[in-house]
């Protein structure tokens, strides 16, 4: 297969077909009635496969849409398959008419012109979407700008024993200095584990005076000086790590039962509501509760994007809209359903609808929307290259 980094050569623009308009929703909704709109996401579980169906009987039943979850193992080959589509000219009514997509699957679509847009703005429940708060509108650093719309959020949270630590903490610096008072009490996952190097970069993002610095490329010139905190502040921290950092938990998965065994009072996740399930699985004491930094936490979205040649973009925008809503949002939270974090501004809900999320029992480790706060983004991914192999070098466990 061709890298994607020739693909943009190949194709000419297509940007800008939206027909009808986003932002004449009457219209669209006109339009949208009786499309079949193929959605390709994955398919690996049954708590969201059963969401996708629910949403798929909601769009029937209200805008007469059609909707055919068509399951992925692999993002990349519904890219694949647009971009097999473009090369033979299908330009019209292909076979995928909206993907569940992020990270380096949506910079290779954007780049190489093949999706429809922009329309994530125009819909209607946009305005319900905290684009100031979470990181909606870049997608791994890949401005998003309309070519995709978020329904989904992951955030990281620190998971602590409050029987041990009962207060929270609320920066890097914080951290450190509780570590140094409670030596072994904490670990992360050994790098290049995504947890494990998620810490790092939630590690650098506190401490640097401008995290912005990361939403470009790291280069030879700046990688040094920008990383430079980040190694004063490990070589601080490890020696009052779970076993004097001469080990690390393999994976993430790794940490719950350290905590449950005593070994930790303090963890990171990725899942706001994993520490709840955990505890109600008898995973981890009742006692566990999660917090963020004062400065917000790194957090990444789920987003749809419709291929540039669908022949139901009018019913795609109709799903795209729906899982914005507070409805799909406040379901799609529920940690009987599918417990993901929402994409939407409580202050901009009606008391009605925000009285959908205030309802939820989202598990007594949880915390709700409003207590996850702010988001801070993820880095460019060049970043995490270098400092992965960086950390290796310093602090690996075969050193």
């Amino acid at each position: 297969m061709k890298h994607f980094a020739f693909i943009a050569a190949l194709v000419a623009p297509t940007f800008l077909l939206a027909n009808p308009s986003p932002s004449d929703w009457e219209a669209v909704t006109s339009e949208a009635s009786g499309q079949t709109v193929y959605w390709n996401a994955w398919g690996g579980s049954t708590t969201t496969n059963d969401f996708l169906a629910w949403v798929g009987g909601r769009v029937l039943e209200d805008y007469g849409v059609v909707l055919e979850h068509v399951k992925l193992t692999d993002t990349a080959a519904a890219v694949t398959r647009v971009l097999s589509e473009k090369q033979a000219g299908e330009d019209d009514d292909g076979a995928i008419d909206m993907i569940w997509i992020n990270g380096s699957n949506f910079a290779a679509m954007k780049d190489a012109d093949l999706l429809f847009g922009p329309f994530a703005e125009q819909m209607p429940n946009w305005a319900l979407v905290d684009a100031d708060g979470k990181t909606v509108q870049t997608d791994f650093t890949v401005p998003v700008e309309g070519f995709e719309s978020p329904w989904a959020m992951a955030q990281v949270v620190f998971v602590h024993n409050t029987a041990t630590m009962p207060d929270s903490i609320g920066s890097m610096d914080a951290l450190l200095e509780w570590a140094q008072a409670n030596p072994g009490r904490f670990s992360y996952p050994q790098p290049p584990d995504f947890l494990g190097t998620t810490f790092l970069k939630q590690a650098l993002v506190d401490i640097l005076d401008d995290p912005s610095e990361l939403q470009a490329a790291a280069t030879d010139e700046n990688y040094g000086p920008v990383t430079a905190p980040l190694w004063v502040y490990l070589d601080a921290l490890t020696p009052h790590l779970w076993r004097a950092g001469r080990a690390y938990p393999a994976t993430g998965t790794a940490m719950f039962p350290l905590i449950a065994d005593g070994e930790l009072d303090l963890s990171i996740s990725f899942s706001p509501g994993a520490a709840s399930t955990a505890i109600a699985n008898f995973e981890l004491p009742d006692t566990v509760r999660t917090f963020v930094l004062e400065k917000g936490t790194i957090g990444n979205a789920s987003f749809v994007a419709i291929p540039y040649n669908s022949g139901s973009t009018a019913g795609a925008m109709v799903v795209a809209n729906f899982l914005m809503s507070p409805e799909a949002q406040a379901r799609a939270q529920d940690p009987n359903i599918l417990g993901y974090g929402t994409v939407l501004n409580m202050d901009a809900l009606t008391d009605n609808d925000r009285s959908k999320f205030d309802a939820l029992e989202l598990g007594i480790a949880t915390l709700s929307p409003a207590e996850l706060g702010s988001v801070q983004a993820e880095p460019h991914p060049s970043w995490m290259t270098r400092i992965a192999d960086d950390w290796a070098n310093r602090y690996g466990t075969g050193q």
